[in-house]
């Protein structure tokens, strides 16, 4: 498939051989990092933020301005990549990325409810089955 982004083994451990579902969650959320990075950033002057560096100066402070706020939802947002200071860690329960990753996957296959397929989808996929078993000798019972 020309062009595509192909990203394989998301949650593989021990060579494939079995999956682990916080490992899955954190692949994940590695994936989409990569995504966006390959995506491209772009440059550019208020990418740069040029105008408020002239306007601030050099070596200030640009946190606490409205241009800062306005982009930084552009940058990649992790859900488990711990950003806090050691201290604040420390105080949050000084929980690993695989610890939140587990209690994340947990979540999602306690509380996911996925929409189900069309009836055609599902016809389809039946029949390919069908066909396999047939092509592989394998009867229903």
């Amino acid at each position: 498939m020309a062009g595509a982004n192909l990203i394989y083994g998301l949650g593989m451990i021990e060579m494939g051989m079995t999956i682990d579902y916080g490992q899955m969650v954190m692949d994940n959320e590695f994936a989409r990092m990569i995504k966006h990075i390959v995506q491209g950033i772009p440059v550019n002057d208020e990418t740069l933020a040029v105008d408020v560096i002239h306007e601030i100066g050099v070596g200030k402070n640009f946190l606490s301005h409205d241009h800062t706020f306005k982009h930084m939802r552009s940058q990649s947002q992790p859900k488990l990549i711990d950003r806090r200071t050691r201290e604040d860690w420390e105080a949050g329960g000084r929980t690993d990325i695989y610890q939140r990753a587990s209690e994340e996957a947990r979540y999602i296959l306690e509380n996911h409810k996925p929409e189900p397929l069309p009836e055609d989808v599902l016809t389809k996929i039946r029949s390919i089955v069908e066909e396999s078993e047939a092509e592989l000798g394998v009867r229903k019972k």
